[in-house]
């Protein structure tokens, strides 16, 4: 495991174990921070200030704008229809479909969850932890469960919360 040749990197990157990570042909933007046991596949697009905690898995296709979180042990997929043989063929790179997913500004995707393919989680959107994402997520909502379901708006909360300590 390691951090290959061809990794775009930004300024200011921080790998914290870069022996613990497996990260090649991607593009990281700058002054973000990567935990141990991550893999990021080609073509993945990540922001700059973005945050990456360990055990999670970033595949081709998935672009993270900027200052996205990705709580521990997070999974994107990016096939809808995996399979291994097609009757008595083994299916080659060249067999699937490639199915894209944004996360748009600021959003936090907890621990643990499970982001679907071919979907978008809006800006500062939270994602809670344990939660299986199979469907757009509007901005600033509060999306959690299996599979997830809006139960909030970020804006709402932190209003709330900044009312009740003044």
């Amino acid at each position: 495991m390691a951090v290959k040749d061809d990794v775009v990197l930004g300024e200011n990157v921080t790998i914290f174990q870069p022996s613990l990570v497996n990260i090649y042909g991607c593009r990281i933007g700058s002054n973000t921070k990567i935990g141990a046991f991550v893999e990021i596949q080609s073509g993945a697009d990540i922001g700059e200030l973005c945050k990456i905690q360990s055990h999670s898995f970033i595949c081709e296709g998935v672009t993270l704008e900027k200052g996205v979180f990705v709580g521990h042990g997070v999974m994107f997929i990016n096939d809808r229809y995996p399979a291994s043989s097609d009757g008595d063929k083994l299916l080659e790179g060249s067999d699937w479909s490639l199915e894209t997913t944004l996360v748009k500004e600021a959003a936090t995707i907890g621990s643990g969850s499970v982001i679907m393919c071919g979907i978008t989680i809006g800006k500062g959107a939270m994602i809670g932890a344990g939660s299986v994402v199979t469907k757009d997520v509007p901005d600033y909502a509060i999306v959690k469960g299996v599979p997830g379901r809006v139960s909030g708006d970020m804006r709402e909360r932190v209003s709330r919360e900044l009312n009740t300590s003044v």
